[in-house]
């Protein structure tokens, strides 16, 4: 079951979209939904990563830019 939703495209987009969605053979809700679930996908991922890192302990900026100062990498 699909639920329908208005989307305002550029106009360069929008034109990209149709002869895109026309080479693949494919309409432009998919191609839309397409990268939707991968933008979520990421999103999903990015959030593990750092689920997984929050134990991790933390620098300032300035801390690391004196660390790379001081071992010669600046």
């Amino acid at each position: 079951m699909t639920k329908r939703s208005t989307i305002y495209f550029d106009p360069e987009i929008h034109t990209a979209l149709r002869v895109k969605a026309a080479h693949a053979g494919r309409s432009i809700s998919h191609l839309v939904n397409e990268v939707v679930r991968h933008a979520l996908s990421e999103d999903q991922e990015d959030l593990s990563a750092f689920e997984e890192r929050a134990s991790e302990p933390t620098i300032t900026y300035e801390a690391l830019l004196n660390d790379l100062k001081t071992h010669g990498k600046i």
